[in-house]
This record gives structure tokens, sequence and C-alpha cells, in this order.
């Protein structure tokens, strides 16, 4: 399972990060593109699975889908990929290359506060 993977990673990294300013991590969100999609569901049970005895138990996940792009050869249109079109929108070709997809990426991480 992919997810498995992605979440001990994420939950190493974060626990990194927490133990540098000793706060308990509360919130975190990744981004993902198409190539390297994460189910939403798997993702967050294998994240509580992985955060199990640590101190990111609870974290709650937000995961950012980023749609793929594509160029056309034609026109040159970079645009959002619609599957079900499968052309593109300028000029209704269906030549065309993706851009580079977006990377998984551990954007932001939220601690409780001290008062908390």
């Amino acid at each position: 399972m992919h997810e498995t993977a992605v979440a001990q990673s994420i939950i190493e990294t974060i626990l990194v990060e927490a133990d540098k300013i000793g706060k308990k991590p509360i919130w975190a969100r990744i981004s993902c593109g198409q190539f390297n999609a994460l189910n939403d569901e798997a993702m967050q049970f294998a994240l509580d699975v992985a955060s199990q005895d640590t101190p990111c138990k609870g974290i709650v996940l937000e995961i950012r889908h980023i749609p793929l792009r594509a160029s056309c050869k034609r026109c040159q249109n970079e645009f959002e990929f619609d599957i079900y079109s499968g052309t593109c929108p300028a000029c209704g070709s269906s030549e065309f290359d993706f851009v580079p997809d977006a990377p998984l990426l551990l954007e932001e991480i939220e601690f409780e506060d001290e008062d908390t």
C-alpha cells in the first residue's frame, strides 16, 4: 500500500520538526499530483496507524490534490487535463504532452499553542 510508506515518512518528518520546537503536532497538510495520487481515507488510516504511540497520535491530515496539466502540441496552450475530454480546450487538438506532475510534499504542520 503506497499510503503506508507515505504515512510513515510523513510521521518521521513531523516528529523531527516537533522535537526541534518541543510542541505536539495537531494538523498537517500535504499535496500530491495525479501520478502520485493518494486515497484520502486510506491515507488517514495509514497515518493513524503510523502515529500510534508517538506525539503525532490524533493528528489531522489535509490532502490537497493538484490537477494534472497538459500542453497542447498544436497551439502550445497549457491546460488542466480533463480525462473525460482528452482534448485541448483552446483548439480541440488531441495531441498534447503532460506537464511534469506535482510532487508529493509536506506543505505545512500546525503545532499546539503553548497555552493549550
